[in-house]
């Protein structure tokens, strides 16, 4: 895959991202290979870090699993500390809860540390996918629960639905997918055109 920073609609990293080859008990597709690729991590993290004010953040929050590494790499860019928000069960301190219903329609429970941070702490919310907005609304949750503010939503993607569209409106969303687009609409419909021609190796790392 070469490199060709084109318009933001066509950033040249989305086609590295796989397909779900395992069923519908999955998420539809996978985008972890554009964090194996260097170049596209980074060049992924130049685009949703442009549009972050680290002023605006006190810390930055990665949702339970996959918002953990995007989560991580965005708040080491912008010099903030960083907050896991992890599923039930995982943490071995004083945690609050909340329950969320999830992008595969069961009903779980996410934990916070407790306490994390001070009242009126600026949370920057962080998943790698944001599908039907389930997810998310746990974590916002847990920070209201701390009294913490909501800072804004960044995601690789954020699907248009009812909930979704309520969070554009009421905070500050950044995505690598930008509303408005042909990725966006071929996300929105859970195909992405580039799954016709993807190939595994497109995303490899250079070997040394």
């Amino acid at each position: 895959m070469s490199r060709d920073k084109g318009p933001r609609d066509d950033r040249w990293y989305f086609p590295l991202m796989a397909p779900n080859t395992k069923g519908d008990k999955f998420a539809w597709l996978d985008p972890t290979s554009i964090y194996i690729n260097g170049e596209a991590f980074h060049d992924l993290l130049d685009d949703l870090c442009a549009e972050i004010d680290p002023d605006e953040v006190d810390v930055v929050a990665g949702l339970d699993a996959m918002g953990f590494v995007l989560g991580a790499a965005i708040a080491t860019r912008i010099g903030r500390g960083f907050l896991p928000i992890r599923k039930a069960g995982k943490l071995c301190v004083d945690t609050d809860s909340a329950s969320y219903t999830n992008y595969s329609g069961r009903t779980q429970d996410m934990e916070m540390r407790l306490p994390a941070f001070a009242p009126d702490t600026r949370v920057l919310l962080v998943d790698q996918w944001v599908e039907t907005g389930g997810s998310m609304h746990g974590a916002m949750q847990l920070v209201e629960q701390q009294k913490g503010k909501v800072a804004g939503i960044v995601s690789i993607v954020i699907e248009e639905c009812e909930r979704t569209n309520e969070y554009r409106k009421k905070y500050k969303c950044i995505s690598a997918i930008q509303p408005g687009t042909e990725w966006q609409r071929q996300a929105n419909a859970q195909y992405l055109e580039s799954f016709k021609t993807y190939t595994p190796e497109a995303a490899f790392p250079n070997a040394t």
